[in-house]
């Protein structure tokens, strides 16, 4: 048995965030697939292993760290790569690092769903996601501008959690030549030499039938 486990599904830029950490390191660890679309994490084994009904959720020597934030610091930990160097360098990577959770995946990954996940979505909906969207990817545009990565100069934590739900581009209908330094930003990312595509990196891709 792989020495980490993690619990999520191709769909799931959160779920893609540690899997791409722990692949960019080399990590002995496999995917364990969650069928969303099929209701798993709203059943009561499901909620056993996390309360939230939420992936991802890594399963680590009897841990269960829960959300992708949560997971890539837990990670930081045992592997020691793509950190800080001080502290103030820390508080930027987590003052980003929150910033992507509560507004840049929060509003991408919710345009994205209603976009080309959800059945008949209400196009005013949909229109207002996509402005919220595009205001965060302008400000991610900015921070970038005359850097290679979000914080100090090179890749980090932040950097992993914060493409997560950007490489999604063709799903999201985005034209990252509009966003250069984003664009360039994600050309250093996917040159990795271990860098996977989400739907090459976790299963569940394409979407499984309904049950």
């Amino acid at each position: 048995m792989a020495e980490y486990v993690l619990y999520g599904f191709a769909q799931s830029g959160n779920s893609y965030k540690p899997a791409l950490y722990l692949e960019l390191v080399g990590a002995d660890w496999t995917p364990r697939f969650v069928d969303f679309f099929n209701g798993e994490t709203r059943t009561p084994a499901y909620r056993q292993i996390n309360v939230m009904g939420e992936v991802p959720v890594l399963e680590h020597k009897g841990q269960h760290p829960t959300q992708s934030g949560v997971i890539l610091d837990y990670l930081l930990e045992q592997f020691g790569k793509y950190g800080w160097n001080d502290d103030d360098e820390r508080r930027e990577i987590l003052r980003w690092l929150l910033w992507d959770n509560h507004k840049l995946t929060s509003y991408t990954a919710t345009y994205r769903f209603l976009r080309v996940l959800a059945p008949n979505p209400n196009p005013v909906v949909v229109e207002e996601f996509r402005k919220r969207a595009e205001s965060t990817w302008k400000i991610l545009d900015t921070q970038l501008s005359g850097r290679r990565y979000l914080v100090g100069d090179r890749l980090t934590i932040v950097d992993i959690s914060a493409c997560g739900y950007l490489l999604f581009d063709d799903e999201l209908g985005v034209d990252w030549n509009q966003y250069p330094n984003v664009r360039g930003w994600l050309q250093r990312i996917r040159s990795e030499p271990r860098w996977k595509h989400p739907y090459d990196l976790l299963p569940g891709h394409p979407i499984p039938k309904r049950a």
